[in-house]
Parts: C-alpha cells; structure tokens; sequence
C-alpha cells in the first residue's frame, strides 16, 4: 500500500526536557521522523519544549513551537494549525500521555485529527497492567502473579497472597519511576505511598519476585500487511532487579539457546498482533528463570523506547524512520533499506559483530544518594561499542565511558570472599567487583550464587582475566601477544599498566611490530550484501573495509555519554557543524560513542566512527582517514571538556586542530596566564588564588575573606565546587577534595554575594566578533550556570552594562586567541563588572542563544575553522548585519531558558529525596525553554514545561535567611494583594506581622517534635494545601527544617524556590498568568517578528 494522499500536514509531539528515563534517544527518532515527513512532502507541526534538541531547528520542521507539552497548549496548536493527524510514538511517554488526555477530553475529535503510528486502545493494552496480562495469555505466554492496587489497604491485602520481596510499580510513570522492591511492610508503606503520588492514575501493580532471573528484550516492527520483524534481541548482563536503563547489556542475546530464542520469538509476534500495534515499532520485555526456563512477559511499550535507539545504532535498521513511513500508510516490503539499497524493511537484520552498552551514572553529584540499583532508572547516559567477540566490545564500551577506575583493573591482592559479598547489592562497580573476585581466586559457581549473572559471562570474565596474566607474565611483548590482546579489547594503558610502563611506550611497539586495527562495516545483512553508508567499528582483524576518498576529511570529535554537565548540547553543535560543512562541499568524519544521539545516526556525517573517545582509538581513526585519503584537520571544540581533554595531546601527535588552538585553549584555563589577558584588557575578576595544601588554601582565604568559591581545575559542569563560609568548612573541603596535585591546584575566589550573573556567547575570527546572546541568570551568583534560570534579551541590564560587556567579550577573545566560538561569565556586583571565567568551546547554552535569536551560532564556529571570516558569513546571510544579540531590537521575543532537576530519582537509603537546594555544582539533567512576546509569561511558560506549573491562587509557605527577610515584604505583600494565603514559621513571620501582611504560623519542624510533622507545614504538604514553597537556606546543619520541607515539597510535586530572585520572577509569572491567557507562537513566527522589528528600527 502506498503513502496515504489524505495526509497532508502532521503534528508530532516530542519529548521534551531531559530527564533520567526520557533522554535523547527521542531528539535522535524525533528528528529522523520529521525528515522523513519532509521527504514524503508533508507539512510537519512540531511541539517540544527544549531548545538544546536538533529536532526543533527552525528548518527541520515547517512549525516549531517550543511550548510546555501539556494537552492545554498542545490543543491551543492544533485549533491554530489544524493537522489532520497527530504523531505521538516518537517523543516518549511524555508524548504517549499527552495524546491520551487530548483523546480523552474529545480535542481530537473535535478538530478531526486523527492519531497515526498508534491507536488509543494499542497504547491502553501495552500500557494497562490489567489488560496487558489479558493479552499476554491469549498470546500463549504467562506474566508474574500481580494484584494491581489503587490505596494503601488494597495493597497490604494483596501481600497476603503474594508474599515479600514484592515489585511495586506505577502506570504511567517513565524510566520505572516511583517503582522499587519491598521486602516488608515499612518498605510497602513508603514506596507504594510514594508510587500512588506518582502515577497519573493512582494507580500501583504489586506483583511476584522474578528477583535474579536472566533478563531479555526484543525489539519489534509490524506493518498493517502483518509483517513483522525482529530487529533486535538484547540481553541484560545484570539479572533482573535492575532497571533495563541502569544495566548493562548486549546484542544480539548471547546466553539462549536456538528453541529459547524461538520461543520467545513466537511470543513477541503473537502480542504485538494481540495489542494491534500496525504501524511501527515496540519492544517487549522478558524474564527467564534459569533453574527450569520458565518465560515471563514483563511489560511491552508500544512505543519507539530507549531500547528502540540502541537497536537502531547497534543493527544499522532505522527504526523511527521506517516507522513513521509505516504511519504514513507504507509497508515493510515498500520501504528500501538505506544501507544496502537493495534489500527492503521486511529483511530481517543479521549481526556478524557483538554491541555492548554500558550506563553513565552521576552518583558523585548527590553524595547523599544510595548509590544501590532498583527498578528506579538513576543513570544519566550512556556509551555503546561494538566488536568482533564480547569481550572487545565490553572493554570498549568501559573505556568509552570516560571515567576514572571504568575500564577492568587486575589486582593481584585481593580478598575474593570480601569482592563477592559486595558483590551481591547491585551497585555501579558490581562488574569490577565480580571480574576481580574471578582473578582472585572465586570460583564461577561461587560468583553466580552471589550476583546471578549467567555464568556465560563470569567464564567470558574469566577469559578476559587469563589474557591479563598472560600480557603480565609473557618475557616479551611479541606482535602475537599484541594481537591476542587487542582481539579482547585490551587498551594500551591496561597494557601499559600490567607490564609497567606508560601507555605512550605500549603504543610505539604496537606499531614499530605493525599492529594495528582494521576498520569493519555496519550492513545490517552480515556482509551478504553491500553496504553503501560508511558506519564504521574497529577491530584487530584482517582486512579493513574503509574505502579511499577523494576530499581530505574534516574530523569532528563528538561529547560520548550524557552525563550532568555535558549533554545533548554539545552533540547540538557537532552535528550543526558537520551539517554546514557537508553543505560547504568539506567531508566530515563523526567519532562517538553514545547511541542516543543524532551525530551517531548513519546519515549525518559522510562517514561515522562508533569508536570510544580516548587519544588512542581516536588517534587510529585519524591515521586510518589519513591513509585513505588525508585528513584536512580535528574539531575538539564542539563536544564540551571530552574531545577538548585530547586537544593537546593531538596537537603533539602532529595533528592539525581546526578552529581555538590548543594553546589558546589551555591559557584560558590557566589561572595566571588568564589573569595577563584580563589585564592588557583593562578588566577585573574576582580575588582569587590557588592552592596545593589547606596551609595554601587558608593564606589565600585569609587574604581575599570569606566567602570564597573552591574548585578543582579542568573540571565541566561545577564538579566539586563548594561557596565556603568559614575556616572549618574549608578544611573539610580540602579533607574531602580529591587530587589536589601541584600540576591541578585548586582554585579558590572571592564569592561575589547578590551579584547578577551573566552568560556571553559569541564568535571571534581573529579580526571580528559577532556577539550571540547575552544571557542575565534570574538567580544570584552562586548558583551554577547550567542549573540557573536565564533570560535572553537581559530584562534588568541597561545599554551602557550591555555595552561594557560587549567591549570586554572582544577584548577576551582577542587576548585568549579564539577562532570560533567563546563563552564568557561575569558578574554584576555594585556596579562592577568582574570576569569570572571564558571558556574558548562551544558552550551548553549555544543552543538556546540560536534558537532565541534566529542565528545559528554552532554552523558560523565550524565555518570559521576552516578559515572563514565573520564578515565573508555575514556576506552570506548565516550571520545578521543589521544586529547581532546585544542589540535586539525592542519587538525581540523574551527567551527563559529553565534547569529541570532529577532530585526525584535520587534517595538517601532511608528512602528519603536528596536536598534540591541548588549551588555551584551542576544537578541539573536538562532544560526547557520558554519563550514569548513579554518576560513575565515566558517565565511562567518555562516553569509549567519543567514540570512545576505556577499556582494563580491557593497559599504560600515562605520561610527565610535573614539577609532575605527585607526583600520578602515586598513580595509577600504583592501575593496578600493577588488573594494568596500565607503560611510561615517563626522568625519569618514575626517580620511579615510587624509589617502589617497577615500570616498563618505553623511550628518548626525541629520544635514540634513529633515523628509525623503533626502541626508544621510538613502536614499540611501532604494534604496538599500548600500549592508554592519559598525556603532559602541560612547555611548551617542539612538536617535543619529547610531540608525537611524542600524534601517533601520536591517528593509531592510542589514547586519549591529557593531564591528571592526566582521568587520575584514568579510573581510576575503569576500575575501575567491572572491576567492573561497564553498564545502559542512558532519559532518562524517569532522570527519574522524579530526581522519587522529589525526593520521598523532601522
């Protein structure tokens, strides 16, 4: 059946901000669907909520709104675009939920859209606990003996019959939120209380323990023809117990047997008939008891899942865009497969190569959090690789992570019995612990009692740890011995450390003996066919399959896994470089590791490398595109401290870096060299110093006086920043601080208290400086910028602040020496302007500046790298001439870029929600934007897509520092004038009564002393009377009341602000939200705003 003709403009929902669980695996299906909506010539409306995503560049869809997805504003764009159908499979359960509720409240039918890709009662069945199990028995498998429950009775009713350890999970929810285990009745209390708050339809199934059961998925397409494919079969390493996202796993499944496999197989195709999924893709989970084999159906989404992406990466078989062909009326037969050209969708794809992925976790963020892994997602990324056997592809895949102590060590002392009995807690060094334990002495069988890891695994650990005592004992390292141990994935440095000497040394003998890695292909079909897209892997195999080219290659180094602090921004200006590059008539090389994203897809680059991010496997990459054709230079600047880490050691290596020299780079970071820049140019930073030794650090303190902001050097992202206040906090920090060495001093500045923050992007090319954005932070200094509301054109700034700023953005980028793009922080403090740091790389906010302004600041830096002037871009209209982003003009559109926090996700082992007080290091997974004619609703809008929609009535709880008491009069009384109701403690609400602004008082939590909070505001949380939390710390213990209220707010889903800046902003937010009703507006339209505007002041 061909392309349906009624179908000529569709609505897609993405998925909005990053968060654990939804993250940017649907940026990357998001944007290949919209591409295929445009080929097939169809008007695409899109909706998604965050400006660091490629999928809401202005030219991929026709209508980009960047709008809170709720289903009021999704409503408000179908009534103004009236699609004829709505593509909701490709933004996750945020997308999922939204086009349920528009069904539900009649939208849909009212305006005549209608739901493609999926159907209302598919997603009920795949979704409903109840009617899933249904389908799971019609389908011939069986699911785990559950109740579903929707009060604490029922549920203490239904561990009658099941017994403990039960699983608890919430409908509805994303990434297994709210789930867990409960091993006896206070576990129950707390989890399931916490999972009816959580799911949309308070409604929580309790089901039997498949505790330590192999763990499988499989990943499934189906056409209205009923075709349908296996794309993917993926095995969990960890058994079951751990959520899919937080484990480790492999394709294709290694441990089943052919009639397993089959049985599994006719499963999955009997249900995905069942639920009637006909237009795409979905996956479904299973569990195998490995004492008898029994098969349990675990769940199915019918949807394209986080699997979905790694399936995609890991066969080459585009999944998001065949099925959003499928959605458009195709089917399978119909659909040409991109890299072989000659085989359609409906062939089966066929691995000759093994893919394994590993999690990224930012546990280091939330020292307070149990670090244990539970059916709760809790990682932040995540790395893939691919090799010719498991054991390459699991050491790459380590590697690739990028963190201290992730690739496999062999100590020879160590105590197997202790490894194995840490090893029974899933935790993120479960592996290490269980690889470690093998080479010291432990048994397989002893190994799989104590973590229930197929014993497959344990001997392929096995395997790894005798090739590491053959690299040790061998007199000589010989080409074979190399070889051998290349072949399972060995690096040079684990080489270089089991034979003492440096990495460098391993790597001059590996190729004086001529051992090098050869480059293979991913074809989908096994090499049965030929591939005609370049998507490569490496291996220390025979013959390499990397053809000659005839351009000499521009290498882009990508960012590798997501983590905090480094995410999908920074793959925003990879790919953004490598699309104006290719348009240039430049071939351009991508070297990744993290399958989530769009620079890993086949089709952006001419050539991909799915290869780890160290200066080893890229160095090879390097020699291997030298050899076939020459390379013209490296970009390290786009892909945040990652690729920047190598650029030095490139350089050493002979290789050309394009774009901000590594010398440039380095005098940036280096506190003195900085300081002789900032002083030819006439500017001042912050007092500071560094220091070795807390004798160092409290001289410095001494000197420049408390408080003062310490941090390590080289860090991205706030890692290990602390404001200190005293002598005794800055010896603890120095105590706890980790290497502190006389080549990474620490860092210690003035803290600079009720400064305004502000955030510069812009480009220099030697000559010129265009200026991106100028970015006002809504919070105080203090706060890290990556978790900091900020508002682009500035609201607060006057022209000759914007003009000073200006001038020493210039003078910055001209001392430092950028060719490209820069970043710039100051600080506003009574009236002087102070540097705090310049950062000569794309930044995290590059996406936003772009989006906000219309300019497309990523794709001008690229150009610049290979030598073009801002003027000749300028010529070319990629840049503007008539204003650039100090100088909008007054009819600008208002841009409010908003953090979204994951406190939710991260417990302390009594099961209580981390602090959500914000500070100088970075917490923050990802952000929204909202953007409007006026600052007041672009802020309100920005609040509501985070996910903390602003109460217009209701009452309060304010409680404050003292340095914050003057500033709240004013504002408390602005609420009491909007018909708000106060609730206060103590000290706060004397001052609100002296000042004539009535306040309820409640006790303080520490006062009250009862265990259930019977009095204080912590009650009436839980009944839900308090609709807005205003709590700024006053420094102190943690365990103190503000701790307490902010963790039951975050855990309830009150919005809980923790400055008086942010609160001021609110108000306005809620006023304008009395007064007026939100339009939606598209990026093209706010585009054409700004250009009248540019014109009318002309």
């Amino acid at each position: 059946m061909p392309k349906r003709p009624d179908l000529k403009s569709v609505l897609v929902i993405g998925s909005g901000p990053i968060v654990i669980g939804q993250a940017a695996e649907f940026d990357y299906s998001g944007t290949q669907a919209i591409r295929v909506l445009k080929e097939e010539g169809v008007r695409v409306v899109l909706v998604n909520s965050n400006p660091a995503t490629i999928m809401t560049d202005p030219e991929l869809a026709d209508a980009t709104y960047v709008e809170p997805i709720t289903p009021a504003v999704v409503a408000k764009i179908i009534e103004k675009e009236r699609p004829d159908a709505l593509l909701p499979t490709l933004g996750g359960q945020t997308a999922l939920n939204t086009a349920i509720a528009l069904d539900k409240d009649g939208v849909l039918e009212r305006f005549g859209v209608e739901l493609i890709g999926a159907n209302i009662e598919a997603i009920e069945l795949g979704e409903n606990r109840e009617l899933f199990k249904g389908v799971v028995e019609r389908a011939g498998g069986e699911s785990a003996r559950s109740h579903i429950v929707h009060t604490m009775e029922e549920a203490l009713a239904a561990v009658e019959d099941l017994k403990y350890p039960v699983v608890v999970r919430p409908s509805f929810t994303m990434g297994g939120l709210g789930s867990g285990m409960a091993y006896d009745e206070a576990d129950l209390h707390r989890i399931c209380g916490a999972g009816l708050q959580y799911s949309p339809t308070s409604e929580v199934l309790l089901e039997e323990s498949i505790l330590g059961w192999k763990e499988y998925e499989l990943e499934m397409m189906r056409d209205k023809n009923d075709n349908v494919v296996v794309v993917c079969s993926i095995e969990n390493v960890d058994p079951v117990g751990v959520h899919t996202g937080d484990s480790i796993t492999v394709a294709p499944a290694m441990t089943l047997t052919d009639r397993e496999y089959q049985k599994l197989r006719d499963i999955s195709i009997n249900v995905i008939r069942e639920v009637g999924v006909d237009t795409g893709g979905c996956n479904i989970q299973f569990a195998v008891n490995p004492a008898d084999g029994r098969v349990v159906v675990i769940e199915m989404n019918p949807r394209v899942s986080r699997s979905s992406a790694l399936a995609s990466k890991a066969t080459g078989f585009a999944i998001a865009k065949i099925a959003t062909k499928l959605a458009l009326g195709y089917t399978m037969d119909e659909i040409p497969n991109d890299i072989t050209q000659k085989t359609p969708a409906s062939f089966e794809p066929v691995l000759d190569y093994v893919v394994v992925k590993v999690p990224r976790f930012a546990f280091e963020k939330f020292p307070a959090a149990d670090p244990t892994l539970t059916t709760t997602m809790k990682s932040v990324g995540e790395a893939m690789a691919i090799g010719r056997n498991f054991t390459e592809a699991l050491q790459k895949a380590l590697r690739s992570l990028e963190q201290k102590g992730s690739e496999l060590a062999f100590p020879q002392d160590a105590d197997p019995r202790e490894l194995l009995r840490r090893a029974r807690t899933a935790t993120t060094d479960r592996l290490a612990q269980t690889q470690q334990a093998l080479y010291a002495g432990a048994t397989i069988e002893e190994a799989f009692e104590a973590t229930a890891i197929d014993p497959w695994f344990l001997d392929q650990f096995v395997l790894i740890n005798e090739v590491a005592d053959q690299i040790r004992d061998a007199e000589v390292l010989d080409e074979s011995l190399l070889r051998h141990a290349k072949r399972h994935g060995f690096s040079d440095a684990q080489i270089g450390s089991l034979r003492h000497m440096g990495a460098d040394v391993v790597r001059g003998v590996r190729h004086a003996l001529g051992v090098r890695p050869v480059y293979k292909t991913v074809d989908t079909c096994a090499a049965e066919f030929e591939a005609f897209t370049p998507y490569r892997y490496s291996s220390y195999d025979l013959e390499t399959e990397v053809a000659p080219h005839e351009g000499r290659s521009v290498i882009i180094l990508g960012s590798g896994p997501n983590r905090i602090g480094q995410g999908i921004e920074f793959d925003y200006s990879c790919v953004h470089a490598t699309m104006a590059l290719r348009e240039a008539g430049y071939e351009t090389v991508m070297v990744n590791c993290n399958p989530e994203t769009v620079s890993t897809d086949y089709d952006i680059s001419d050539r991909l490398y799915f290869e780890p991010l160290t200066l080893e496997d890229v160095l090879e990459v390097i020699a291997a595109e030298e050899a076939s054709g020459g390379v013209l230079g490296v970009y390290v600047q786009l892909g945040g401290q990652t690729p920047l880490k190598l650029a030095q050691q490139l350089a050493d290596a002979g290789v050309p870096i394009l774009g901000t020299s590594p010398e440039a780079i380095d005098l940036a970071e280096h506190r003195g060299e900085f300081a002789r820049v900032l002083d030819r140019a006439g500017l001042v930073a912050p007092k500071n110093g560094t220091a070795v030794s807390f004798e160092d650090a409290k001289r410095v303190a001494d000197e420049i006086g408390y408080p003062v902001l310490v941090r390590p050097s080289y860090v991205l992202g706030g890692r290990g920043m602390e404001i200190v206040y005293s002598e005794e906090a800055l010896a603890h920090y120095v105590e706890h601080a980790t290497e502190i060495t006389p080549d990474q001093p620490m860092l210690v500045d003035r803290f600079l208290e009720d400064a305004i923050e502000i955030d510069v992007d812009a480009l220099y090319d030697g000559e010129r400086m265009y200026l991106g954005g100028v970015m006002e932070h809504i919070e105080e200094a203090g706060i890290h910028s990556g978790d900091s509301a900020c508002v682009l054109p500035p609201v607060t700034l006057g022209p000759d602040v914007l003009e000073r700023v200006h001038r020493a953005t210039e003078r910055i980028a001209a001392g430092v020496g950028v060719r490209g793009l820069i970043n710039i922080q100051f600080a506003l403090a009574s009236d002087v302007l102070y540097v705090i740091e310049a950062n000569p790389r794309a930044s995290r906010t590059v996406p936003f500046v772009s989006k906000a302004t219309g300019v497309q600041l990523a794709k001008a830096a690229a150009m610049i790298g290979v030598g073009r002037s801002i003027a000749d871009l300028q010529a070319e209209g990629v840049l503007p001439t008539a204003y650039d982003g100090a100088t909008l003009p007054l009819g600008a559109p208002v841009a409010v870029k908003e953090a979204v926090l994951p406190f939710t996700r991260f417990r302390t082992a009594e099961g209580r929600v981390v602090d959500s007080l914000l500070g100088p290091e970075m917490r923050s997974t990802g952000e929204v934007m909202g953007i409007d004619r006026h600052f007041d609703t672009a802020f309100a809008k920005s609040q509501a897509a985070a996910g903390g929609p602003l109460p217009t009535s209701g009452r309060v709880f304010v409680s404050v520092a003292n340095r914050d008491k003057r500033t709240l009069v004013g504002q408390a009384k602005r609420l009491v004038d909007l018909g708000f109701q106060i609730v206060s403690t103590g000290g706060t609400a004397e001052v609100l009564r002296r000042n004539g602004i009535p306040a309820e008082t409640v006790a303080k939590i520490a006062e009250a002393g009862g265990e259930d909070g019977a009095g204080t505001v912590l009650e009436q949380l839980h009944a839900g009377t308090v609709d807005l939390v205003l709590n700024t710390p006053s420094g102190g213990d943690a365990r103190t009341d503000g701790y307490e209220i902010r963790a039951a707010a975050t855990s309830l889903g009150v919005p809980v602000i923790t400055t008086t800046a942010e609160f001021g902003a609110c108000l306005q937010a809620i006023e304008a939200m009395r007064a007026y009703e939100w339009s939606v507006t598209s990026l093209q339209e706010h585009d054409a705003r700004l250009q009248q505007a540019v014109e009318a002041s002309a």
